[in-house]
Order: structure tokens, then sequence, then C-alpha cells
């Protein structure tokens, strides 16, 4: 650690109001994290009245997450590597500064079970599940035999795999196969493989992408499910047993299998097999005992039939299409539970309306995505009736190289589909960004399109309708 900052007291720099309606979970929280969900978890933090220590990294210091917080603690060089994925540093922050809990947001150790296992020994509480769940769920094929036993229908697949085996095994499931990183996530070290003359090329390069990632490069093998659709229930869990099933998020809108737009509910989903989805994830859920917040994700094929892909054991983030139709907080929930608490409901929560997030990336679409850090010489986010942004820069700001490119979220919510379209265009308009390319122009010819306001699109989207490489929005007649 290098250096710490302190700013003013939670009791002088919130409002006691807070206090008198919401029972205080814990007096201060280390946010073991970065960017936006720094920012997100830090403003659930100051309405609960507990004060926020964030941690940063040298190209960090001056973030909107460090201006924050309460207390902010420098933990290296900008490296993630050395930073915001050291255990020693982190605990150390949340214990020199009296924390008694930590979130870990998304990311970086959000899903490490060394991390969680370090916490409880050093008595702090982790904000997400058991170090026992994270170590059985994050390996990708020991989770495929957790599901398959609490019966939840899987994607054909194989165990790890060598280089010497992939070739058979990927013979044995047919093509086209994807290729997986065994403890990944989050679209890295994975890779699609269309013939046999790919598959040993393709192994190698998801291998590397994985060590690197992740520290692990084992690989397994899944049948591609073509076309495919990605829905993921969002589930809550607490220690007493409780479960509540949050609805479903469409996130099939995706670059380089990370996502790009998400909405809830999905136009693909009638209500049985809505019903049929939620069941099979609480299933799931109580069978391993999952506490806290997490995702379990499904490919759903052309026939409607579902099949579990992985389970993202944190806070995701397209959480906020869920929070706007539920009007739920997610991360008032898991302090809740981490504080030893039952949910605030369970079952199935209710919901209204329709929400979509469109995530703004500093990313050039005409360079397949390609991250294009720099400085923000303007950033105006939308504002109006149903739109939230979710970001943690501002003019000036500067996208360093060594970081997720996630600069801002755009979440549009209307009481129906059709609404939340044309807001989520009129939002996109309104945004000012410039100094860096992004993904807004991308994200609105995705939406003004035909397939997507009839609901008929799947992952394999952006693939067969590559977007155009201007950032211009258009609106109403113009877009014709």
């Amino acid at each position: 650690m290098n250096a710490t900052r302190v700013r003013a007291s939670a009791s002088t720099q919130h409002t006691p109001a807070a206090s008198l309606h919401r029972e205080r979970a814990f007096n201060r929280v280390l946010v073991a994290n970065r960017g936006e969900v720094a920012v997100r978890v830090i403003r659930a933090l100051h309405e609960l009245d507990i004060e926020a220590v964030a941690i940063y990294s040298q190209a960090d210091e001056g973030s909107m997450h460090v201006r924050m917080a309460d207390r902010a603690i420098c933990i290296g060089p900008p490296a993630a590597s050395e930073s915001y994925l050291r255990i020693p540093s982190v605990i150390a922050a949340a214990t020199t500064t009296g924390c008694e809990a930590v979130h870990p947001g998304w990311g970086f150790l959000a899903e490490n079970p060394a991390f969680a296992e370090a916490c409880a020994d050093n008595d702090l509480v982790f904000v997400g599940p058991t170090p026992e769940v994270l170590a059985r769920m994050g390996d990708k094929a020991s989770a495929r035999d957790e599901m398959d036993a609490a019966g939840v229908p899987l994607v054909p697949g194989t165990g790890p795999v060598s280089a010497d085996e992939v070739r058979q095994a990927a013979g044995e499931l047919g093509y086209p196969v994807l290729v997986k990183a065994a403890a990944g996530g989050g679209g890295k070290g994975m890779r699609l493989v269309s013939s046999p003359d790919e598959i040993e090329r393709a192994f190698a390069m998801a291998a590397a992408e994985a060590e690197a990632s992740f520290g692990d490069g084992r690989l397994y093998l899944e049948k591609a499910i073509v076309p495919a659709r990605h829905v993921e229930i969002q589930v809550l869990g607490d220690a007493s047993g409780g479960i509540l099933t949050v609805g479903e998020r469409e996130c099939s809108i995706q670059r380089r299998h990370q996502k790009l737009i998400e909405e809830s509910p999905s136009p693909a989903l009638n209500p049985e097999r809505r019903e049929q989805m939620e069941a099979t994830a609480e299933r799931a859920a109580r069978a391993i005992g999952y506490t806290n917040a997490g995702t379990f994700e499904f490919l759903v094929g052309p026939d409607g039939a579902f099949y579990f892909i992985e389970l993202n054991a944190r806070l995701q983030v397209e959480h906020p299409v869920s929070e706007l139709v539920t009007g739920m907080d997610l991360v008032h929930e898991q302090l809740r539970v981490a504080a030893g608490r039952p949910l605030s409901q369970t079952g199935r929560a209710g919901r209204r309306g329709h929400a979509i997030e469109i995530r703004v990336n500093a990313e050039d679409p005409a360079r397949d995505f390609m991250p294009m850090p720099g400085r923000l010489e303007r950033f105006r986010p939308p504002l109006g009736p149903g739109v939230r942004v979710d970001t943690f820069v501002d003019d000036g700001a500067v996208v360093p190289p060594h970081y997720d490119s996630l600069l801002a979220k755009v979440i549009a919510w209307a009481p129906d589909r059709d609404l939340a379209l044309a807001r989520s265009l009129r939002a996109l308009n309104e945004f000012e960004v410039t100094g860096v390319p992004t993904t807004i122009g991308a994200a609105a010819q995705v939406i003004r399109s035909e397939a997507f306001a009839r609901g008929d699109y799947s992952t394999s989207f952006l693939d067969e309708n590559p977007v155009a490489a201007s950032s211009t929005v258009l609106l109403g007649s113009e877009a014709e």
C-alpha cells in the first residue's frame, strides 16, 4: 500500500435520515474494485449510511470512485496484477482501515475462492457466495457435473481435454464446437470452431488466453448451439435457504462473446418457458447451497430448449435491467444477506414494464471493437424520463489501457418494449462523448434494426449484421 486518503466520516458526510428507515448492516466496507462498479457499490453503501473505503492503482488516483469514497488507499502500480489482483494488498487495505466486510464487485477477485478464503481468515465478511461454492462452480467443467447432478439441462460437452485429445473430442461432439476455458468467464479463453482444420490452432489460442487471464490454461469443449439466444436468470440466496429469482435478462447482442446490449424481459420467452427457467435456476441454487447474488446463464435453442452454460457467482454488469423491472436494489440485498439477515422476499420477484441496457465502451466498432484508451474531451450523459446512466467518468477523465473499456451503461425503462426502444434511441442520441471512439453508434444501429425491433435475434447477430463505423445516431425518419 502506497498511500492513504481520508475523507469526511460517514456521520458527517451522509444524512442521518438513512439510519431512521434502514437497519445498518455494517459500519465500514471495503470496495475491492474500480470504475463503474465501485461507484455503484459506494452509492449503495452511502444510502445505507455505511462508510466506503476505496482501493485504487496509481492509474486511478483521480477516478470518481476515489473521490466518492470516505477513505481511499493506493495499492500499487497500474497493472491489475500488481494492484487490484494482489490479495495481500487488498486484505491489508481492509484490515488497516477497520473494515468489517469486502464487496468485490465483478471481475478481478470477485469469483476467486482464495480471496474469499483470505477474507474469512482475516475476520472480514466477503459479500458473495462461500469460498467452497466459488471453488466448485468457478471450474466450468466441475460446474457442469454439479448441474448435471441437480437435473439441470446441459449443452453436450466434455470435461477438461488435452491438446492431444481435442480433435477426437470435437469429432465425437460434432462441429461446430466451442473451446472454453475451464476457469473462465466473460468470453475470455473461448473460440468457436467450425471445422477440424481449425481445432488445434483454436485450442492453442484459447489456452494461451485462458492462462493469461485466469492463470489456468485448462480447456473443455461444448457443442455449439446455432442459432442460440443467451438468456440468464438472476438469483439471490440467503443463509437460511431462502431463494429469490429476479426474472431473466436477454443478453444475445454480443461481440467477441461479450455482451453489448441486454434487456428484460426476454422477447424470446413465453410465461411457461420463463417459469421453467426460473424454477430450474432455483433448483440449481438450492442444490449447491448458493448464497448472495448470482446468475445462472443458459443458451436457448431455436426449438425453445434451454441449456445451462455457467454460473456467474457475483453481481453482473447488466444487473440494472433487473432492478428497473422489479424495483429492487440488488446491492442492498447483497449487503443484507452478507450481514446474516434473510432476503427481503423469496420466491419470484414481481415485475413491471421493460428495460434495455446499452454498454458504452471506449472501442472502435470499425476495428472489430478494439479497445481505444485515451482522454475524454467531453462526456455528457443523457437525462430525462425513464433513463438511468451508471458511469465513473466525466469531462477530462483518462481511459487507461490497463482495464476493461466500459465507460458507462445507459438503461432505459418504460411500461412496454416499444417505448423502451424509443427511449433507448433518444438517450443514445443525447449522449455526447468526444476524445475516444465509442460503441454508441453501433448500439443505435442494432436497436434501429428490424430484427431487434421484432425481438428476433441471436448471439450471432453482429457477425451476420456488421455495424458501420459511424458513431452517428439517427432517430425517426432520418434512420430509414
